[in-house]
């Protein structure tokens, strides 16, 4: 805002100019002070502007800070996975020095999957391990996909507790083969050694493969899947268990794995592994 003109007369009291008697003192106007109205309205909206962006940016954090990872079915309808934390460790196939090594029955170069007592769960999706390179069925309640170390991703039944509910991938448990494996013999060998680690890992110490109860080719792509009953003694009683394991190419020198192993207590559920045999393929 323009400063108002003050104009006095020659010789006046507080003139600049001096009068007949010489020069007088000048008087001082203090400039004027703004106030809130002398504010340009372009600075006020852009304040409110950055004022509601800011909230805007917290009130996202806040509402959506829990939420868990999601995977896309092959419907487009978002599935809930909560992922295993990064820092777990690679699965190891190799025994330590205390274990002793477990003896297998000789695998079959082929057999058809047997025809398991149960009826197979609705299939609701298709998780997609990115992770591993592979894709298989998500299977509706009761299944449920959660995290479970040392898997990407886990569906299971139940409780965490030995003997497990399990159906999970993950790489190929130990280390890498000096070259990928490239005869369906290969892929088989190295399934058996899959086999092998399950009985340690998803039941009771002393658990034992009892019969293969499949034996063949992935449907796509190459790789192999084996089936196996498996003996254990849990609180006090023998029970038994179904699993599979299959072994799939993902243009790696390791290859992925899925196993899954369901007791007794959930045998109805036993079919499912069939349904996992069949559709388990890799990305």
């Amino acid at each position: 805002m323009h400063q108002p003109v003050q104009v006095w007369p020659p010789g006046a009291p507080g003139s600049p100019e001096p009068g007949p008697g010489g020069p007088v003192t000048p008087v001082v106007t203090k400039p004027h002070k703004r106030g809130i109205g002398d504010i340009p309205i372009r600075v006020v909206y852009l304040a409110g502007a950055i004022l509601v962006t800011v909230v805007a940016v917290l009130l996202v954090f806040v509402v959506f800070s829990g939420d868990v990872p999601t995977r896309v079915d092959s419907t487009g309808t978002p599935v809930s996975v909560a992922p295993v934390p990064a820092a777990t460790a690679t699965p190891t196939a190799s025994p330590t020095p205390s274990e002793t090594p477990v003896v297998l029955p000789a695998v079959p170069e082929s057999k058809a999957f047997a025809t398991l007592p149960g009826k197979a769960s609705v299939v609701s999706g298709i998780i997609s391990d990115r992770t591993s390179g592979i894709s298989y069925p998500r299977l509706a309640a009761p299944w449920d996909a959660k995290s479970f170390a040392p898997f990407t991703v886990a569906q299971r039944i139940g409780k965490v507790a030995v003997p497990h509910t399990v159906i999970a991938s993950a790489m190929f448990p130990g280390d890498a083969p000096e070259k990928k494996p490239s005869k369906d013999a290969d892929y088989r060998e190295m399934a058996t050694r899959a086999a092998r680690w399950t009985l340690r890992t998803q039941y009771p110490a002393g658990a034992t493969l009892t019969s293969w109860t499949g034996s063949r080719k992935v449907p796509v792509g190459k790789g192999w899947s084996l089936g196996y009953k498996v003996t254990y003694v849990s609180g006090g009683k023998t029970e038994t268990a179904q699993a599979m394991v299959t072994i799939v190419e993902v243009g790696k020198t390791k290859p992925a794995m899925l196993m899954a192993s369901i007791p007794e207590k959930n045998k109805a559920r036993w079919p499912d592994l069939n349904t996992l045999v069949q559709q388990v393929k890799p990305l």
